[in-house]
């Protein structure tokens, strides 16, 4: 399945998205966007949606659809000088939502938790109105790692199961879909107000009831957000694409997702877990 779908074309970058490609490489900070080949970055660019990167650019863990460095062993470093960055850039750029997620860090105690929180307050330091959503790790369940980014007050905390139960041990040899769950419950027994947001991957080969069913499991861990979107492999070498998802099917899993009793869903072949973030969080803010 090489030959992608007609909905995949993208715009070609017009000056100002270049001219904010190259100062975003000139700051300093890393994004997601740009480290994981996210096919929307065009789009996110022109609208000034960052999703800001820490803790590195080197994973510990080996998710075979993921772009994004592995440490194979190596002795990685930790960067304090994150957070001021990031804040820098922000101002900058001046965002008034920032999305900000990490690479997974199981050679720290406590999973980078810290810099996740110092980054929260380098952010509060620019301006008390900015609303950060961050979208975490699992933090291998430490539960006062979770509690330290929590205790800094992000307005929505994210965290991807990305894919169905079945899948996890081929997809996710290192992470645990039940463990996902249980840390997407924790931050409700924490925080019973904050915002909770998830995502699944589509195209990777599960049927129909396991996504209903990974649905359904989300609502019973607190989820409030859901997206869904079609997974596209970043190379030959990562787990291929077994099938891609027509926009009828996408529609379907949006209806039966509000159904369930998502607050919000969000649906389609370039979603990806901050696409529309600000939009997403006020609508869902707004209507609940």
């Amino acid at each position: 399945m090489s030959k992608l779908p007609s909905w995949f074309k993208q715009e070609i970058p017009d000056t100002a998205t270049l001219d904010r490609a190259q100062r975003l490489s000139q700051s300093g900070v890393r994004t997601v966007c740009q480290e994981a080949l996210c096919p929307n970055l065009s789009f996110c660019l022109r609208r000034r949606s960052f999703t800001f990167l820490i803790l590195g650019n080197t994973c510990t863990r080996n998710c075979r659809f993921c772009a994004v460095g592995k440490s194979a062993n190596k002795t990685l470093c930790l960067d304090r000088g994150e957070p001021a960055r990031v804040a820098k850039a922000v101002k900058d750029f001046g965002l008034d939502y920032v999305v900000i997620t990490s690479v997974t860090r199981d050679d720290l105690a406590d999973g980078g938790a810290e810099i996740f929180a110092r980054t929260i307050e380098s952010l509060r330091q620019i301006s008390a109105n900015i609303k950060v959503e961050v979208l975490i790790p699992d933090f291998a369940g430490r539960i006062l790692s979770l509690k330290v980014v929590l205790d800094a007050r992000p307005h929505l905390v994210g965290h991807n199961i990305e894919t169905v139960k079945r899948l996890y041990k081929d997809l996710r040899p290192e992470a645990d879909y039940q463990l996902s769950l249980d840390i997407l419950k924790k931050i409700k027994e924490i925080q019973p107000l904050i915002a909770t947001k998830s995502s699944i991957m589509l195209g990777l080969g599960e049927g129909e009831e396991e996504v209903i069913t990974a649905m359904q499991d989300l609502l019973n861990s607190g989820c409030d957000i859901l997206t869904l979107g079609q997974y596209l492999p970043p190379s030959k070498s990562h787990y291929p694409v077994k099938e891609f998802i027509n926009i009828e099917q996408f529609e379907y899993y949006r209806v039966i997702g509000l159904g369930l009793g998502f607050k919000s869903v969000l649906a389609g072949p370039l979603i990806r877990s901050s696409y529309g973030a600000q939009e997403l969080y006020e609508s869902t803010i707004i209507s609940n």
